[in-house]
C-alpha cells in the first residue's frame, strides 16, 4: 500500500521528470501517431484498392475479347480509382505500350528490341511501380518498431540514475524509498515496448500481404501476356490469380 504523502505512479512521474524525460516521452508519442496513421491510413487505402482488384479481375476473367476489354480500358482511362488499382494499371500499361509501339514504327524502335520485350518491360515496370508503392510507410513502422524499446530503455536508465542521486542525496536506503523510484522509472520501458508492439505486428502484416499481391500481379502479368500473344486465356493462370487476391483479407490489397 502506497504512502498517502508520497503518491507514486505515472502522474507523479511526471511531475517529476526533467527535461530529458519529457522529451524522451515527447519523442515517443510521435512515434506512436505516426505508427497509427500509417496503419489506419495505409489500411484503409488497401480496403479500397482491394475491392478494385477484385471487381476489375472478375471483368478481366469474363472478357471473351481483348479489344473490346482495351476498349473499355481506355473509356475509364481519366477514372483516378482505375489509375489506383495495381491489376489494371498494369494491363493498360501494356496496351499503351503495343500501341506506342505499333505507332512509333518498328524502324524508330530497333534500341527498343521486339514488340514482345518491349510490352513485357512495361508490364515488369508497372509492377515495380506498385512495389514501390507498396513499400510506403513500411519503413516508418519498421523503424519505430526497432527503436522504440531502446528509446524508452535509455528514459528507464537516465530516470534510475536520477532516482539513485536522490535516493543517495536524502540518505534514506530503505526498500520503500528506492523500490517506488525505480519502479516509475519502468514506466518508460513500458511506453517503449506499447509503441513497437502494434508497430512490428502491422510491418510483417503488410509485408506479408504486399508479398501476396504480387505474386497475384506476376499471376495476372503472364495471363494478360498470354492473352495478347494467342487471343485465348490459360484459365489456371488468371484462376489463380484471382484466388490469391480473393483470399486475401479486405485490408491486404
Amino acid at each position: 500500500m502506497m504512502n498517502s504523502e508520497s503518491p507514486l505512479g505515472f502522474a507523479h512521474f511526471l511531475a517529476q521528470a526533467d527535461s530529458v524525460a519529457k522529451t524522451i516521452l515527447l519523442i515517443m508519442l510521435v512515434m506512436s501517431v505516426m505508427t497509427w496513421y500509417v496503419i489506419l491510413t495505409k489500411g484503409l487505402r488497401n480496403v479500397f484498392a482491394h475491392r478494385k482488384s477484385q471487381a476489375f479481375l472478375k471483368s478481366f476473367a469474363t472478357s471473351t475479347s481483348l479489344s473490346t476489354f482495351a476498349a473499355h480500358l481506355r473509356e475509364k482511362g481519366g477514372d483516378p480509382a482505375l489509375a489506383s488499382e495495381p491489376f489494371s494499371a498494369m494491363v493498360t500499361e501494356g496496351l499503351q505500350a503495343v500501341e506506342r509501339y505499333r505507332t512509333t514504327g518498328t524502324a524508330a524502335m530497333i534500341d527498343a528490341g521486339s514488340i514482345n520485350e518491349f510490352v513485357m518491360r512495361a508490364i515488369r515496370c508497372s509492377i515495380d511501380k506498385t512495389a514501390a508503392n507498396l513499400e510506403s510507410g513500411l519503413s516508418v513502422l519498421a523503424s519505430v518498431g526497432a527503436s522504440a524499446p531502446f528509446v524508452g530503455l535509455f528514459g528507464t536508465v537516465w530516470g534510475i540514475y536520477h532516482a539513485l542521486i536522490a535516493i543517495g542525496m536524502s540518505g534514506q536506503g530503505t526498500l520503500d524509498k528506492v523500490a517506488g523510484p525505480v519502479g516509475e522509472a519502468l514506466i518508460m520501458t513500458a511506453i517503449g515496448l506499447a509503441v513497437a508492439i502494434p508497430a512490428v505486428l502491422a510491418y510483417n502484416y503488410f509485408v506479408r500481404q504486399n508479398r501476396i499481391l504480387l505474386a497475384a500481379l506476376d499471376d495476372t502479368a503472364h495471363e494478360f501476356f498470354a492473352f495478347m500473344a494467342t487471343g485465348q486465356r490459360p484459365p489456371a493462370v488468371i484462376s489463380g490469380a484471382a484466388h490469391a487476391v480473393s483470399a486475401m483479407p479486405s485490408q491486404a490489397v
